[in-house]
């Protein structure tokens, strides 16, 4: 048995069975140790054979104050740089709520809609602010960041004007947005221009035109003649935009945009330098089929009350593999959540009243730096002012007066000056953004009221349709009624503040306080990502130490931290596997092998990196049909590129043959690329590099303890091998990356930058010792549970020795043909007992997929179990005739209070079975507030914005 740490150790308040338990635990599964249980587990060839080289684990305490010394070492200056990136004020009521509040941030993915309708509602709050504010009637849920998001764009307007390969992008655009969609273009065989707007030729090759409105240096141009001319070329527009500033603008959706995007940030959420940020998409009705990421729709329940669900979800849950087009795991919801509740704390008005003052703050600024001698090179804008000095005034010469007073400004190759501001702006902060462009007196108060006094466009461009009409965003101004509606809607999902989430492959582990803290610090949100680097020393530190550790970790020679979704992990290893290839002059090299199993998001990002996907079957148990994978590495041997492998297996084991499975590829000259989602059973007992893997992303959002979020934020770094180290990300604005580095995946050069701390801390907390340990009691819970449950339902896979990895497939298929019970109906009857169901139907049709981390006391664990025995004793009574096949407890889950209390009960089992089929449940009782949703109905019926009150009213 492995002795833990004293008392004062975190690595126990992580664990969540205790020794006394894990001797019981291992006593079920007649091993005598936890040592010989692993033994028994993992193959002895791939076994890691020393201890990890990390620092010994600290104390919560301990390891708090080292961070802060640490991220002391930044330096928060005002930033006034722009570029998409702005001041904001995070509302207090929604930053104590929303963002430090695990009711919020523990929350998973809204599969199950009826146990998720306050964070379902809240995300069709955002989307209709986007809607209303873009003037486009469709948008998505939120996705990563705005370079991503045009990028998207790009692919969507590609798709939908087939065989057209031509896509232009304006040069007035932020220089990461043009990046991050040329590197994606070169990936997806799309020809990016880059070209003033003025200059673009449309001709019969172009797809679709990318303009910023307003641009990367502040100016609003008029396009509407543009968007004109782009659809008598047969091609559409995206504008990537700013949604403060559409409060006064015209929308694009009014002048001819087909599709809008941009960033969220500045709708209360920090700077984090660089993330997470909620990025917005909206399109027009007719593209909302070929739309990236998740729509949030409304539907309605069993008993017709409206409800809200994840639209379009056929495709949302079966990924369209290798035919996808984009990749579906791309989300910030609570950044998206925090946006949109923004919108619902200020309303249209209190927008407008905060785009107003931003306006007059610029413009202030541009009336004094007029009568300074300078010139103002745009006569229209809205935050950002594009400075041209005048004689005796340098940028030089800002810039040092500017750094006199720890003032970041915008500095031009071609000397000029950019200024923006947010809402943060004050009297102080203009008077010394004065000083330093004068050489005079600073203005007096009175006279920068004067100089900011106008803030209304000229008809081109003033905004004069409405906006937020919905009651929701004129309801809650008070601090009273807005606590009381966030604390509605969190009511209304269930999280791990409530119970264990047993997701299988989504590794819902706890999210520890002290890992939290550091994320709301000023020192880790308030720095701007491209603020100069010697201002972010603490943020340096702390990637050094993370990619030290993971390297450690993984047996990888580099690590990038760029990704910010493990989506985009998959896709930047891949691109670098291509850049391999390319530098090698094989360039033909473009097959991808994915085996059968391997997770929907696998096959979407081999197509999004250019490749060719080449399916490789599975055997009867579940592992990698290694005569299959032979053949098919031989058969494409010339062009073979790379495997997509995950391990432990989709199944849930440690697949024998993992080695002889990386030695084929690289035989045939292709490289391994190794899913990282399984991490949690193998951090210190394996490492992918020993194994042969030459590339890996790791989920911080499961192994490494970052919360979920409602379906993001998340991160996806990536490990890889010496050979592949020169290609990893680069950066237009800050240096990053190989000498031979692939164009950047992210918006920013560490992508979610600010939810790096809680990373960090777990692993300054746990040690190399307690990160093992994990591992090991992850695996323990696993076979624990399978286990316990083998008489009720069959467990599907095991490895060689009957183990599983940290995780496993129970099997009621067979059930099905006596009862008409389907996984579905068990999935919305465990919510009856307070459980959020496991993955169900993925990787096999009609399974769940259970794993429930090492943070998961065994007195949870049983309570989980009991449930899922006695939701199989009333599948039998099903199946004996003592309940009817159609209205049973199973089929009518999930029963809600108004359905209990209704005076029109006449079911075959009684209202208590119904709500309290269990004793314990009645002290843990979670209510899901819908009856089963009708997915149907919300696909035929897509709804994507605040319906009328009066639908809610009626119901």
């Amino acid at each position: 048995m492995s002795s833990l740490p004293n008392a004062d150790s975190f690595i126990p308040r992580h664990l969540g069975p205790s020794e006394a338990d894990q001797r019981a635990m291992l006593a079920t599964l007649g091993m005598p140790d936890l040592d010989t249980l692993i033994d028994a587990t993992v193959p002895a060839n791939i076994r890691f054979k020393r201890p990890l080289a990390l620092p010994a684990a600290m104390s919560e305490q301990d390891a708090l104050a080292t961070f802060r010394r640490m991220m002391s070492r930044n330096e928060v200056w005002r930033s006034f740089i722009g570029m998409g990136y702005s001041t904001t004020h995070v509302p207090a009521v929604i930053q104590r709520n929303v963002l430090e509040n695990p009711g919020w941030y523990t929350a998973y993915t809204p599969y199950q809609a009826e146990i998720a309708q306050g964070r379902l509602e809240a995300l069709l709050d955002y989307q209709t602010a986007v809607t209303d504010l873009t003037a486009l009637p469709v948008t998505t849920a939120s996705l990563l960041d705005e370079a991503t998001a045009a990028a998207e764009a790009m692919q969507l307007v590609h798709a939908a004007r087939d065989g057209r390969t031509t896509f232009l992008v304006a040069d007035d655009c932020h220089p990461q947005t043009i990046e991050v969609v040329r590197a994606r273009g070169v990936a997806r065989g799309i020809t990016v221009r880059v070209e003033p707007a003025s200059a673009f030729t449309l001709d019969a090759t172009v797809c679709g035109v990318l303009v910023q409105y307003p641009n990367t240096t502040g100016a609003i141009h008029d396009h509407q003649a543009l968007a004109q001319r782009v659809h008598d070329a047969g091609a559409l527009l995206v504008v990537a935009t700013d949604l403060l500033a559409l409060t006064l603008l015209t929308p694009p959706g009014e002048w001819g945009a087909d599709v809008a995007v941009g960033s969220a940030q500045r709708f209360g959420v920090p700077f984090g330098y660089g993330g997470p940020h909620a990025a917005f998409f909206a399109t027009r009705d007719e593209f909302k089929r070929l739309m990236p990421g998740r729509i949030i729709g409304v539907s309605r329940d069993a008993t017709g009350k409206p409800a809200l669900r994840m639209a379009l979800g056929t495709r949302e849950q079966h990924i369209r593999r290798e035919k996808a087009t984009s990749n579906i795991c791309t989300a910030q919801v609570l950044l998206a959540v925090m946006a949109g509740l923004y919108a619902v704390w200020h309303g249209p008005d209190g927008l407008q009243r905060i785009a107003g003052r931003v306006r007059r703050y610029a413009a202030a600024f541009a009336g004094g730096v007029r009568k300074q001698g300078h010139t103002v090179l745009a006569a229209d804008f809205f935050d950002t002012v594009h400075v041209q000095l005048g004689a005796g005034r340098t940028a030089a010469d800002v810039r040092r007066a500017a750094e006199a007073r720890c003032i970041n400004l915008r500095y031009l190759a071609d000397g000029t000056v950019a200024v923006s501001f947010g809402e943060t702006v004050t009297d102080a902060d203009l008077a010394d953004l004065l000083a330093c462009f004068g050489t005079g007196a600073t203005p007096s108060p009175s006279d920068l009221g004067a100089l900011g006094a106008e803030i209304r466009f000229d008809a081109r461009f003033a905004r004069t349709s409405t906006f937020l009409t919905h009651p929701v965003f004129h309801s809650h101004h008070s601090e009273t009624a807005m606590l009381r509606y966030v604390r509605k809607l969190e009511s209304r999902d269930l999280s791990l503040a409530h119970s264990m989430i047993p997701l299988g492959s989504c590794t819902m582990k706890l999210n520890a306080s002290a890992e939290m803290f550091p994320v709301t610090w000023p020192e880790v949100g308030g720095i701007h990502p491209f603020a100069p680097v010697e201002q972010a020393k603490g943020y340096r530190a702390m990637f050094d130490l993370l990619e030290h550790a993971l390297a450690e970790v993984t047996g990888f020679h580099a690590v990038s931290l760029q990704p910010n979704a493990g989506s985009q992990g998959e896709y930047a290893g891949l691109l670098v596997i291509r850049a391999w290839h390319h530098s090698r002059g094989e360039s033909h090299r473009n097959i991808c092998l994915i085996p059968q199993s391997a997770h929907g998001t696998n096959p979407a990002s081999a197509v999004m990196a250019g490749m060719e996907v080449v399916v490789v079957r599975t055997d009867a148990n579940g592992n990698i049909d290694v005569a299959d994978l032979e053949a098919k590495a031989r058969q494409h041997s010339a062009n073979l590129s790379a495997l997509m492998v995950t391990y432990p297996s989709t199944h849930g084991v440690f697949e024998e043959a993992i080695t002889d499975i990386t030695r084929i590829i690289h035989e045939h000259g292709g490289q391994v690329y190794m899913d990282g989602a399984n991490m949690n059973a193998m951090v210190g007992l394996c490492r992918p590099g020993d194994i042969g893997a030459d590339v890996c992303h790791l989920n911080l959002h499961k192994t490494f303890c970052i919360p979920h979020g409602g379906g993001g934020p998340g991160m996806g770094p990536i490990g890889v091998a010496k050979h592949l180290a020169p290609f990893l990300p680069g950066h237009p604005v800050v240096g990053t990356g190989g000498t031979q580095a692939i164009g950047p995946v992210s918006a920013a050069p560490w992508g979610s930058a600010s939810i790096l701390p809680i990373s960090t801390m777990y692993i300054l907390m746990m040690g190399g010792e307690g990160l093992t340990l994990a591992t090991k009691v992850a695996i323990l819970n696993a076979n624990y549970i399978a286990k316990r449950l083998e008489d009720a339902y069959p467990v599907l896979y095991r490895g060689k020795n009957g183990f599983i990895a940290h995780e496993c497939i129970v099997d009621p298929r067979g059930l099905k043909a006596e009862s008409g019970v389907d996984v579905e109906d068990i999935a919305k009857r465990l919510m009856d007992y307070g459980f959020h169901a496991p993955t169900i139907s993925f990787p096999v049709a009609g399974t769940l997929m259970i794993e429930p981390t090492e943070s998961e006391p065994k007195a949870e664990m049983d309570r989980f179990i009991e449930a899922l025995i006695s939701i199989r004793a009333e599948i039998d009574e099903i199946a004996a005739g003592r309940l009817p096949k159609d209205v049973n407890p199973l089929k009518s889950a999930p029963h809600t209070l108004e359905v209990a209390l209704s005076d029109d009960w006449s079911r075959a089992y009684s209202r208590e079975r119904a709500a309290f089929p269990l004793p314990w449940v009645r002290e843990r009782k979670f209510w899901p507030s819908v009856s089963r949703v009708d997915n149907a109905f919300g696909d035929r019926n897509l709804v994507c914005a605040c319906p009328p009150i009066e639908e809610y009213a009626n119901a």
